[in-house]
């Protein structure tokens, strides 16, 4: 391909999505919009953004500027709140789902447990008529005309709009709440929120040869060791042959053991070891770890990235990393 070529592409590209943003603030439904900004502005607890594939690194987006402009939000990964991540969803809070397509089905158990709690759920989506449109409160509109993709397949003027959207929500949430330069500041870094947008659970975890990890067969003897020897004691991952988390043994677990076994350290670590541990991604703000353990009262968290299972063909969580809570402390996330 020639440079005229290459510069006629993405000069191309700039104004297929310069249009499509165009377009929505043409079309943007007025009621619903503003509706939006009022549920989020009355908001007493977080807002809590999910979404899942490109529709959830958007949200992630999302989720940190409302952060930074004065609205308390995490971003849930939809599969994982079917998994016991529900918990960080309270009564107060509420949810900006994401969805193109308005049809993925791994938002589906956030979105029944919306209803059941009544907590109100503004839509991100291109079809009011969807499973995410017709469960929604609240409605707006990231449809487009093509994407900028050549192939029409790759996400790219509908990631734009999205992302325009959620600016055009936060910037507007910021005027309703009179948010001033001074308070912004409070929000980055040198103010108490700064630590908490930038830090991310990668910048503060145990990893490498601190990481303590066991195979399924790895004798509770030899699991005892490792447990005190690495930074973070009295806790030990356990990983099956591919590396991929499939347990947690703590000091709690082998002290349950005793009272159930005559010689637990006969065992293995499988055996001893606690199934389908709590896990958050390295990339998730180290804000978000601290609120999971304290909600579900853990001292350790493993933290993970997603990784292809050859075997299967689907994807599952590897341990790059541990934290404990006085990590997080020390990290002055409060």
């Amino acid at each position: 391909m020639k440079n005229e070529q290459i510069l006629s592409q993405a000069r191309r590209v700039f104004e297929v999505e310069a249009d499509a943003i165009k377009r929505l603030a043409e079309r943007i439904d007025e009621t619903h919009f503003i509706q939006a900004v009022e549920v989020l502005k009355n908001c007493q607890g977080k807002v809590i953004v999910t979404g899942i594939g490109k529709s959830g690194l958007i949200g992630r987006k999302i989720s940190a500027t409302l952060s930074s402009t004065g609205t308390p939000s995490l971003f849930l990964h939809p599969a994982e709140s079917a998994h016991g991540d529900l918990g960080v969803v309270s009564s107060e809070d509420v949810v900006l789902a994401i969805s193109y397509g308005g049809e993925s089905e791994e938002l589906n158990v956030l979105l029944q447990y919306c209803a059941r709690k009544n907590i109100p759920v503004i839509a991100m989506t291109r079809d009011a008529q969807s499973s995410l449109g017709s469960s929604a409160k609240f409605f707006l509109d990231i449809g487009i005309e093509k994407e900028a993709c050549p192939l029409g397949l790759a996400p790219t003027t509908s990631t734009a709009v999205t992302l325009a959207m959620g600016d055009a929500l936060a910037v507007a949430l910021m005027e309703a709440k009179e948010i001033q330069s001074e308070d912004f500041a409070e929000f980055h870094p040198g103010g108490k929120l700064g630590r908490r947008l930038i830090l991310k659970v990668k910048d503060v975890m145990h990893s490498k040869e601190a990481l303590p990890l066991v195979e399924k067969q790895t004798p509770m003897r030899e699991v005892i060791f490792k447990m005190t020897q690495r930074e973070v004691k009295g806790v030990a991952g356990v990983v099956d042959d591919q590396g991929f988390l499939i347990g947690i043994i703590t000091d709690g677990d082998i002290r349950r053991r005793l009272e159930q076994s005559g010689d637990p350290l006969s065992e293995t670590a499988e055996a001893m070891m606690s199934s389908q541990p709590k896990t958050i991604d390295q990339e998730e703000l180290a804000e978000k770890a601290l609120f999971v353990m304290e909600q579900f009262q853990i001292q350790n968290l493993f933290a993970v990235e997603m990784k292809e299972d050859l075997s299967t063909k689907g994807s599952r969580f590897k341990p790059v990393g541990l934290l404990h809570i006085q990590d997080l402390l020390r990290a002055k996330i409060r």
